[in-house]
């Protein structure tokens, strides 16, 4: 699988534009293209996915995973650029218009074979989890849930590999002790921290970055 960071509040390609706020492209194999959340503005989504070859046209389907505007911002104007699409929305989300089916998610769900969300955890965000043969990739938008039960959740589907994405204000470091890989982005905190206790897993984030397990 690879994941391509679109949005973030750091540049890792200079041509891109960073902006406060969170996207990425999910790529798995024999599995429709998901935009895991849409960042804050709608114009740098779509002029970073012109400077990174993505077209809008080729993704299937968008994965929100909370109603925060750095993470739903640019959700109206990708739909504009293509309505063609099935988006999946936590309970507490409000519903796009313009999209071709919204599917609201409350609790575990598969959506493909080796794609499942979470479900909305602690009444305010879902999170993707792709299973690989390393074990089970998680991709956060904020991680607003206690990290505790966003690991458990993502459990359910097998041994967690990699967490990606925003971690807030996370710092039970602890709990990352058996994770291969962690990339944290966007809203983290502590990732100075994080960095220093995991040097060896850690990898920077950023717009432009891939990520291929």
């Amino acid at each position: 699988m690879k994941i391509t960071i679109i949005y973030d509040n750091e540049a890792y390609k200079q041509d891109l534009r960073a902006d406060w706020g969170f996207s990425s492209l999910i790529e798995v194999e024999n599995t429709p293209k998901i935009l895991f959340d849409t960042g804050a503005n709608g114009g740098i989504l779509l002029s970073n996915m012109r400077k990174l070859d993505i077209d809008p046209s080729s993704i299937e389907e968008v994965f929100i995973s909370h109603a925060h505007w750095d993470h739903i911002g640019g959700l109206s104007d990708f739909l504009r650029a293509n309505n063609d699409v099935k988006v999946y929305i936590p309970k507490t989300c409000p519903k796009p218009s313009g999209a071709k089916e919204v599917i609201v998610v409350k609790n575990a769900l598969k959506i493909h074979d080796n794609v499942f969300s979470t479900g909305e955890l602690d009444g305010i965000e879902q999170s993707l989890c792709i299973k690989t043969n390393k074990g089970i990739v998680l991709i956060v938008g904020c991680s607003h849930p206690e990290m505790k039960h966003i690991l458990k959740a993502a459990s359910e589907f097998g041994e967690v590999y990699a967490i990606i994405g925003g971690l807030h204000g996370f710092r039970e470091f602890e709990l990352f002790k058996e994770l291969k890989l962690i990339c944290p982005s966007h809203c983290t905190q502590y990732k100075q921290e994080i960095f220093s206790l995991y040097p060896d897993k850690c990898i920077k984030g950023g717009a432009g970055r891939t990520i291929e397990v």
